[in-house]
């Protein structure tokens, strides 16, 4: 019997893939690192053949780890890196241009102009995203305007466009499917959430041929079946969300007013806000939290943009850890006499503030000022923006209460000081489950559910499991003083 399911991550900096068993727990699983490319400043590059051929390796490689084979998976399940843009030739399969990274801001001038156009509101209406960068409208257009001849191919329906999920479908599938689904369209400022249909005024604004765009799609769905000789039999593909989408799934949080905040190379906070799509006033995303059966899920997201990056600073740019691991220890043994700020703007700020031109900075250093009192800013900003969020969130909608338990996941909540550190500056329980693979847990689930081999989203959430609530203890006066010395350093730090 078909009981196993097999989930594909691809993610900023590597590729994954986890078997998961009947029970949905983890048998085995395989990761590549790929190169990342900075053609320029602000610019972030992926190959997409690296990307493809590290995802191919990985799953052959988790297969024969948990020694099973195509007949016995049940279905595949996909999630990937959001927003990250790759436009390819429909009859060849090969990509006209690098695929260009959710973190690149080549085309800040060309939102700054639309803004100033007065678009933005029309854009946030339809979209539930704001003007910036960072999705993959402008991305797009971009390659069609800078690659010889794209234009016009993709006028004459010769190009197909996708965020990493459609290219691996359309690759796994041997060009048959070119889809996605709601939680990857929502993130691309050409989708209107409320008619859960592609806008033509987005399309037409930034100047995207309708042509290019995969087919919408539930996020456990039929995405078609891989091709018979990449796994030795054929795999029908149930499942396609976006990472952080993903990951609110893997947390099972599947009711109004629960939250998830994933840290891997930036953060990201999702507050399930039901069926509602809540406009924020506070420069939040509504999105499309996942859809199933036609109907979308909504919630409110904040994006922080550097998180574990700044750990990856610590260590390749500073040189004062080896590994990650090291961060919390170190930080453990800072001067807590000392006030150090660090804003880690390196690719500009995301929500609240969204300014693309803001770069990072680091305050209140002294002589005494050592290599545990950056590893200890640098954490501490993680908590501190993700405070930023939670304090949005709660001047957006009133689901977010006071009562909010954070449920957590990702590399860097395998730190106990970090975790602490973020409970006591949000004031509340921050909850970390036994799987810290939820995101990948997401997709295994949404394509095992498909398939019949996972139960419905009550029986799922049955199953989720505390590996340890961290409260908060700090003192609200010194918490208070604490954010509000973050806020001055934000401040100081913004382009404008």
């Amino acid at each position: 019997m078909s009981n196993y399911v097999l989930a594909i991550d691809q993610g900023t900096t590597s590729s994954r893939a986890i078997v998961f068993d009947g029970n949905h727990s983890p048998v085995a699983s395989a990761q590549t690192e790929f190169e990342q490319h900075f053609p320029r400043s602000g610019w972030v590059e992926h190959e997409p053949e690296d990307i493809w051929q590290t995802t191919l390796s990985t799953c052959r490689q988790a297969l024969a780890k948990a020694g099973v084979t195509a007949n016995e998976i049940a279905a595949i399940g996909i999630t990937n890196q959001r927003e990250t843009t790759v436009v390819w030739d429909r009859e060849t399969g090969k990509p006209l241009h690098r695929a260009i990274v959710w973190q690149d801001r080549r085309t800040a001038d060309i939102c700054a102009g639309l803004k100033k156009s007065g678009f933005e509101a029309t854009v946030t209406a339809t979209t539930g995203l704001l003007l910036d960068p960072y999705f993959s409208g402008t991305k797009v257009a971009w390659i069609l305007d800078n690659v010889d001849g794209a234009r016009a191919a993709a006028d004459a329906g010769r190009l197909a466009f996708g965020t990493i999920d459609s290219f691996l479908l359309w690759r796994l599938t041997d060009g048959k499917v070119h889809a996605t689904d709601a939680t990857n369209a929502s993130r691309t400022m050409l989708y209107d959430i409320h008619e859960s249909r592609w806008s033509s005024e987005m399309c037409d604004l930034l100047k995207v041929p309708m042509s290019v765009l995969p087919q919408v799609m539930d996020s456990a769905a039929d995405f078609g079946e891989t091709s018979e000789d990449l796994f030795d039999g054929a795999i029908a593909i149930g499942g396609v969300a976006g990472d952080q989408q993903a990951a609110t799934v893997g947390q099972a949080c599947f009711k109004p007013g629960m939250m998830k905040s994933t840290y891997g190379t930036g953060c990201f906070a999702l507050l399930n806000t039901g069926q509602t799509a809540v406009t924020s006033t506070n420069r939040l995303l509504t999105t499309v939290a996942y859809q199933l059966a036609g109907k979308p899920t909504y919630a409110l997201e904040g994006s922080i943009f550097i998180a574990g990056a700044a750990v990856q600073w610590l260590r390749d740019g500073l040189k004062i850890i080896d590994n990650a691991a090291q961060s919390g220890e170190l930080a453990a043994q800072a001067d807590d006499t000392q006030n150090i700020y660090m804003v880690p703007a390196f690719v500009g700020l995301g929500a609240p503030y969204w300014d693309a031109e803001a770069r990072g900075a680091l305050f209140g250093i002294t002589r005494a000022t050592g290599p545990a009192d950056f590893a200890r800013a640098a954490l501490e900003s993680v908590g501190f923006q993700t405070r930023d969020l939670l304090e949005a969130m709660k001047g957006d909608w009133s689901g977010a209460g006071s009562d909010t338990v954070l449920r957590v996941d990702g590399g860097m909540t395998a730190s106990n000081w970090t975790m602490q550190f973020l409970a006591d500056i949000l004031g509340a329980p921050v909850d970390r489950p036994r799987v810290l693979e939820t995101t990948a847990l997401g997709a295994a689930y949404l394509a095992g559910m498909y398939q019949d081999v996972y139960p419905d989203l009550e029986g799922f959430a049955n199953t989720w499991a505390l590996e340890q609530r961290f409260s908060p203890k700090l003192n609200t006066d010194l918490q208070t003083k604490q954010y509000e010395g973050w806020r001055d350093a934000v401040r100081r730090t913004l382009s404008t």
